[in-house]
């Protein structure tokens, strides 16, 4: 078959005069097919890549000094070759290069993340691409807060800003239809999500209270005569002077009618955005404080307005509403529902009381894909949601912190070049699974919501740091600049620095989120296909884990995703006996080809690929532990062992994970009570400590005869095994300490081992070699420690 050549696209990177500015300059252009090979994409386990890796980092060093070497080369050098003889200098390099080699022996105690063992937070190996437009970036040092401290990645960043809005679904329309005035997406690079997302909250803030300052304005500021009879639509839907709605109206216009105001006033009255900016400026809350606003403007009202957040929310929503004013007890938390996303009815119980109560709402935060249950809150019903009570006079935006699961929109993107279809039609069976039916009908809905969260150093694979917000209707970020709304003439320069809370930052970011893009496209073929992979592994290993423990194993593990057949009522002991067969410990090849299997699998496991589990553990009768305060303290002793320790060698550990806890009183009674309920403990206790896996890594269950799921199972029972046992000992530490002080004092020890049956020999042994501070009291640590030696020598199961 001919391929067919990619079409390439006139670049869209911002409106109007912007575009005019970016003819003039030749630009890079970011479309086309990118690559399909993700064996070249990163430097590999064992650094299989290193040789063309080192020859690109090499080429950016040598391009630096050409660079260098030939921008006025008639100007003088600084560092002659008679300075490099100084003793001085010859010094100083040798302590530069001692010292570099010192650095790089004690950042090897850093975590393994390009490794298989590591499955801990959400890192994994960085993209080589990302790294070397970082690397070659960096040695420009280009600061991205003014176009003049970065002529180069002020450009990149207007592209990326692009790139991302459309892998998030967001339409660009092209010039002519900007010139009819369609909503065009923008977005921007931030250091990280909770940047991104203080910005969001901001913009959601300033914009719920743009139409009061709007309004006093109307009424306090002659400039603003021409306009006084400005009308908009209600929340009811009729054309009204805005200057006749009251408080609550105001605070309940559509998003897109208020972003539309400032053009309007010019194209509609004639007042040009300087004056309209210096108007507002005296009366908006970014001026005045929220308190005087509020004082002023919107006595009115029922109570002061909300953030709706779900449980599992980021904690950058509370410190946003303390930077901004807001308060952090007006972020509302919604409980979640039995699959740890947030519960439909209890939302409408939240939205419906703010509606009774008169108490404006800010923005809806729905997650995609939360950082400890991986979780995607089910955006489709609280967009219906808000259309249903926009009917009844509350409004709000819908904010989608998707920082970890923003990059997986990029599984529903076609790619670019029209031969895809093409190739991907005969193609082999490959290692992969897409969303979930649940999940795709939330990303397909993704483009309607008004701001997105999403972190390219997250599942883009990115160096920190990197992240990102993009907004549905570019005006938007005039809420969150301190200018007037931004029209640039064709001389002008483009801007994105004076855009949201950080000043300086990295434009070595910016590029290297371009050239990553640039190399692996965020589509269905580049990153598509790594989530696609990643999704695979994690469900394998989901099954894994719920079929590890055998009938005679004195434990049991349980995911925190229910199994479909628990969600349905369906035979839950018959679904895992069939996962049991056809899908855990099955050959590769063999899943592949079992459609019913590949049908199931895609419904398995977590919304995305973080994975979170707690362990059980059964008496020595059989009988399962009900204490919930016992099965904490096993995964909490489980995480002790499979944990990097300041200091330690990460080649000491053969696996490594994290853990969280779930609380009561974030969560809900629903999601607690359900997953007590699985993991067979009650209370009392208001958390459930579980372990956390994150699954990046594509190539996870590609390996040869000692998979990857076969090393975890071990790992597992080997950290189970000495848990258990350790947390025996920290029971007998506990009997010992009658005063609960965490010490042990030697008639504290005596007693005990004579009643234990051990001799006075053995005592004092046990005391010399213990007590290595010699003040007569041991410490947890020291008891431990000798311990477990005397059980060992002494055969202490047989004593007791």
């Amino acid at each position: 078959m001919t391929k067919r050549p990619t079409r390439r696209r006139e670049p869209q990177v911002s409106t109007g005069a912007v575009d005019q500015f970016l003819r003039h300059v030749e630009i890079p252009y970011l479309d086309g097919p990118g690559t399909r090979s993700p064996e070249a994409w990163f430097l590999g386990s064992k650094a299989e890549n290193a040789d063309e890796f080192e020859r690109l980092i090499v080429e950016a060093i040598r391009d630096q000094a050409f660079w260098r070497r030939n921008f006025h080369p008639g100007d003088p050098a600084l560092v002659t070759e008679a300075v490099k003889r100084q003793p001085e200098y010859v010094q100083a390099m040798g302590v530069l290069t001692d010292s570099y080699r010192s650095l790089l022996g004690f950042l090897k105690k850093s975590m393994p993340f390009f490794s298989t063992r590591y499955q801990g937070h959400m890192n994994w190996d960085t993209a080589i691409p990302a790294v070397l437009g970082y690397f070659a970036a960096m040695l420009y040092n280009p600061n991205n807060v003014a176009f003049e401290a970065s002529t180069a990645t002020t450009i990149l960043e207007l592209l990326v800003g692009d790139d991302l809005c459309r892998m998030l679904g967001y339409p660009l329309p092209d010039r002519a239809a900007c010139q009819a005035g369609a909503i065009r997406p923008w977005g921007h690079i931030t250091s990280g999500g909770t940047v991104a997302n203080i910005e969001a909250i901001w913009s959601a803030r300033n914009l719920k209270l743009y139409p009061l300052a709007m309004q006093a304005a109307l009424e306090e500021d002659p400039s603003l005569a021409a306009a006084r009879d400005l009308r908009v639509r209600s929340p009811i839907g009729e054309a009204v002077p805005l200057r006749k709605l009251d408080v609550w109206s105001l605070c309940n216009l559509r998003s897109d009618d208020i972003l539309a105001l400032p053009a309007r006033l010019t194209a509609e009255h004639g007042v040009s955005p300087e004056v309209l900016t210096r108007a507002l400026a005296r009366v908006s809350p970014q001026s005045l404080g929220m308190h005087e606003f509020f004082r002023r403007y919107a006595g009115e009202l029922g109570g002061p307005p909300v953030i709706v957040v779900p449980a599992t929310k980021h904690y950058s929503f509370p410190k946003a509403a303390a930077i901004l004013g807001i308060g952090a007890v007006n972020v509302l938390d919604v409980p979640l529902d039995e699959d740890a996303r947030m519960s439909v009815p209890e939302l409408e119980r939240v939205l419906r009381a703010c509606l009774a109560e008169r108490r404006p709402v800010y923005t809806v935060v729905g997650v995609v894909g939360s950082t400890e249950e991986s979780a995607v809150d089910p955006l489709r019903e609280i967009l219906a949601l808000r259309e249903q009570l926009r009917h009844k006079g509350l409004d709000f935006t819908v904010h989608a912190d998707a920082a970890w699961g923003g990059y997986h929109a990029s599984i529903l993107r076609e790619d670019e070049d029209d031969s895809s279809a093409g190739r991907t039609a005969g193609a082999t069976r490959r290692a992969e699974v897409g969303f979930s039916r649940y999940t795709a009908q939330q990303y397909a809905v993704l483009q309607e919501v008004d701001s997105v969260t999403v972190d390219p150093h997250k599942s883009g694979y990115i160096p920190y740091p990197a992240g990102a917000l993009c907004y549905r209707n570019a005006a938007m970020r005039d809420l969150v600049t301190f200018k007037a709304p931004y029209i640039l003439h064709a001389h002008d320069e483009p801007s994105v620095g004076i855009y949201g809370v950080e000043g300086s930052k990295p434009g070595a970011a910016v590029a290297a989120v371009f050239l990553a893009h640039k190399v692996i496209r965020p589509n269905e073929t580049g990153y598509g296909s790594i989530h696609r992979k990643a999704l695979f592994n994690c469900r394998r290993v989901y099954a894994r884990l719920l079929c590890m423990a055998r009938p005679e194993d004195n434990f049991v593990v349980v995911p925190v995703p229910r199994l479909p057949s628990e969600i349905t009522g369906g035979d839950v002991a018959a679904q895992i006996q069939f996962i049991r067969e056809r899908i855990d410990r099955r050959d590769t090849d063999a899943l592949l080809a079992d459609d019913e299997a590949m049908r199931l699998l895609t419904e398995l496991g977590p919304d995305l690929n973080i994975l979170t589990y707690a362990f059980n553990f059964k008496h020595p009768d059989g009988r399962m532990n009900r204490s919930l305060a016992l099965a904490n303290r096993l995964n909490k002793a489980v995480y002790e062992v499979l944990s990097l320790k300041p200091g330690e060698d990460p080649s000491g550990h053969p696996l490594i994970v994290t853990t969280t806890d779930f609380e009561d009183v974030h969560y809900g009674a629903v999601f607690m009570e359900s997953y007590k309920s699985r993991l067979g403990v009650e209370g009392p206790g208001h958390a459930v400590t579980v372990l956390r896996s994150t699954v990046m890594n594509p190539w996870l269950t590609d390996f040869g005869d000692d998979t990857f799921l076969d090393m975890v199972e071990r790992e597992f029972r080997r950290a189970i095994s000495r848990a258990m046992f350790r947390d025996s000992m920290a029971q007998v530490f506990e009997e010992i300490d009658a005063n609960n002080d965490g010490l042990l004092d030697r008639a504290e020890i005596e007693a005990k081992f004579r009643a234990m049956g051990y001799g006075d020999a053995e005592i004092h042994e046990f005391l010399r070699t213990s007590d290595t501070s010699r003040d007569d009291v041991l410490s947890k640590q020291e008891f431990l420690e000798s311990f477990s030696q005397l059980l060992v020598r002494t055969s202490f199961g047989s004593r007791r």
